[in-house]
């Protein structure tokens, strides 16, 4: 369960598009990355936008992020730990199932969904009645494994995170915290969750798109274009799991890059978009943020 259980939101709530890009340039080719600078234009730290399941074989830490990563005296993650499988499982479990039993999943999606549902579990060997003992965000994430594409132990993050083993890492959320986010959304709107996963887990894998290989060359007007539709389109969910996570995170952000420590905030890649991005709450505090790949 832990494969699925965190952190899914940064690969679903990408976003919006910001940030102009020089074709020229070759660092263009990589995922973005952005410099932020203080009031004295000299460089508190930098933020990077990472996706959390990725091909083994994808070449996506540019010689530039490798120079950001030598200097950078701290990590900044959404969640550290995540070799933890067994605590993470067991995480999950006692959120997953803590709430009063519920009715049939089949009953908790609309006819067309409940269709789609069937098939993926004809499809993934899933017996019928499978996830209803879950919570219905709990059903949604455990269903969001068969449609990822890649495996998470490649994922950015992870990489990021074995690489500062030796330096300090800080959490801005942390997985009980995390879980939480969608332990406590009300329940018409963990179904539209849940909705709009079974939409795009039951799409063939020839008709999903790949965002890991959009993102590896950081093509955010492309990670626009494909991510318009989904679980964003539904106002609450966007602000339940996109605006209001950014916005306590720019507060924390912030008391971060006010010490004399560099940070290099890695966190997913929807967090960096959009009027709503933590670019944009973070110039609003009084930064300046580059993009520089």
């Amino acid at each position: 369960m832990a494969r699925w259980a965190l952190p899914l939101i940064s690969v679903l709530a990408l976003a919006s598009c910001q940030g102009d890009r020089d074709d020229d340039d070759p660092a263009a080719e990589y995922p973005a990355a952005w410099e932020i600078t203080g009031p004295d234009d000299l460089t508190e730290g930098w933020l990077f936008g990472t996706v959390h399941a990725l091909p083994s074989d994808l070449d996506w830490q540019s010689p530039q992020l490798q120079d950001i990563a030598a200097d950078a005296d701290m990590l900044v993650v959404e969640v550290s730990g995540l070799d933890d499988r067994r605590g993470l499982e067991e995480l999950f479990r006692s959120l997953a199932y803590d709430g009063p039993p519920g009715s049939p999943l089949y009953a908790r999606v609309d006819p067309l969904s409940r269709d789609r549902l069937r098939a993926i579990e004809n499809r993934e060997g899933v017996d019928a009645g499978s996830f209803d003992p879950m919570e219905t965000w709990a059903a949604a994430l455990a269903l969001a494994e068969f449609g990822r594409a890649h495996s998470s132990e490649y994922g950015a993050d992870k990489v990021l995170l074995e690489q500062f083993q030796d330096r300090e890492i800080v959490e801005l959320e942390g997985a009980r915290l995390q879980l939480s986010i969608f332990d406590g959304l009300p329940e018409k709107e963990q179904r539209d969750l849940l909705q709009a996963i079974i939409e795009e887990v039951a799409k063939e894998p020839e008709d999903r798109v790949d965002l890991a290989a959009i993102w590896s060359r950081g093509d955010l007007p492309a990670l626009e274009q494909t991510t318009r539709q989904g679980l964003l389109a539904d106002p609450e969910l966007r602000d339940a799991l996109l605006v209001q996570r950014n916005r306590a995170w720019a507060a924390q952000i912030e008391n971060l890059l006010s010490a004399s420590d560099k940070p290099l905030i890695a966190v997913g890649a929807g967090h960096l978009l959009g009027k709503d991005s933590v670019q944009s709450l973070l110039e609003q505090r009084g930064f300046t943020i580059r993009r520089i790949q």
